[in-house]
């Protein structure tokens, strides 16, 4: 049995950390010796969520540019020199036969470091329009693992394999767990039950329009389980008291929500995509406008221009969505054509895919 060493970085949002931590389980399973090590961003929400998952973690001082000009952004060239310098102990001390990028802030300096000292690494870029950190470190990368087509315009073509996105393992099975997820959410079976779902912190515009509309959709005889997010739990919990409303800072069951989830309200970030396309059911997305490139609405749109989903622009929320929202849950054509045309593009086998790149460049170097 080979013994490995694997470093994984990646994390800022459960985006970038539930695929490495998923990669992570895979490759535990097929090398029970290896030793695996994350490094994250030190004041992060990996820093909490890998030794959850048992693996360990170092932080590295790191953190994005912010687009307008602040003091933060000051402080950015030496967070850049103290993680290198950070990362270089790392790889140094831990000596990785491969180091793998899920994306995130610390992932660039990790990953930097590690092709500098001839370690290979493998790229798992989940949007369809890569951030400027994976197209820098792209030349240097053996693999990159990719979820969309199209991306030979900001990487080399022959380094590119299409595996999909990484994501948990209990969300492959939510079929049979119908009546266990409206068991555990206390339900009634007359309502539909909208899950509202914002990304891991939580999106300040989506829990505006849901407090706004909470008559709207009673109205629509909406039952609603809304994950607000970490950031905006202490203002939305109220609604927690409210007439077929619950409200969670965060969902550890997801695979119970989703199950028991008649209609969906969603970011675009691309773990949550790839998720939905396994879930396969009707989908509203409402892509946050703030972040690189857009490529949420990107994401989106590779679903829409599929007939898979609905997508509703947040300039548009005030003037569209009651219309939008009351058109889909009046049609359950509508319903069952984008459940059934979002499922069509589940790329479910990611991990196991990306697992095997994995291993043949281990192989390969041994």
């Amino acid at each position: 049995m080979s013994s490995y060493n694997i470093i994984l970085s990646g994390g800022g949002t459960g985006g970038h950390i539930y695929p490495a931590i998923a990669i992570a389980n895979e490759l535990k399973s097929r090398f029970p010796d290896a030793k695996i090590l994350f490094v994250g961003a030190q004041d992060r929400m990996e820093m909490e969520k890998v030794p959850e998952a048992g693996y360990e973690i170092e932080g590295l001082w790191i953190s994005g540019v912010q687009r307008q000009l602040t003091l933060k952004n000051l402080s950015f060239p030496f967070k850049v020199l103290s993680s290198l310098w950070k990362a270089r102990q790392i790889v140094k001390a831990f000596k990785p036969d491969i180091a793998i990028g899920t994306g995130g802030f610390a992932s660039g300096p990790l990953l930097h470091v590690a092709a500098s000292n001839n370690v290979p690494t493998l790229i798992q870029e989940q949007n369809s329009y890569p951030g400027i950190t994976n197209k820098l470190l792209a030349k240097k990368a053996k693999k990159i693992c990719v979820a969309y087509d199209g991306l030979e315009r900001f990487f080399p073509s022959d380094k590119i394999i299409k595996t999909g996105n990484p994501v948990r393992k209990g969300l492959l099975s939510i079929a049979a767990k119908v009546d266990e997820g409206k068991a555990f959410f206390h339900l009634k079976p007359e309502k539909i039950t909208l899950l509202v779902i914002g990304g891991s912190l939580g999106s300040r515009r989506i829990n505006q329009l849901i407090e706004n509309k909470l008559d709207f959709l009673d109205a629509q005889n909406v039952q609603i389980i809304w994950q607000c997010g970490k950031l905006y739990y202490q203002q939305y919990k109220i609604y927690g008291n409210t007439k077929h409303v619950q409200v969670y800072e965060f969902l550890n069951t997801m695979d119970l929500a989703y199950a028991s989830a008649d209609l969906i309200i969603s970011r675009a970030g691309a773990s949550s995509v790839s998720e939905l396309c396994i879930v396969g059911k009707p989908v509203i997305f409402i892509p946050s406008p703030n972040v690189a490139e857009d490529h949420q609405t990107k994401n989106a749109m590779a679903i829409v221009d599929k007939q898979g989903a609905m997508l509703i622009k947040e300039e548009d929320l005030d003037a569209d969505f009651e219309n939008k929202f009351s058109q889909l849950v009046a049609s359950s054509e509508k319903q069952k054509s984008l459940g059934e045309n979002i499922k069509k593009l589940a790329l479910v086998d990611a991990t196991d895919e990306i697992a095997n790149e994995i291993e043949e460049i281990l192989k390969e170097n041994k």
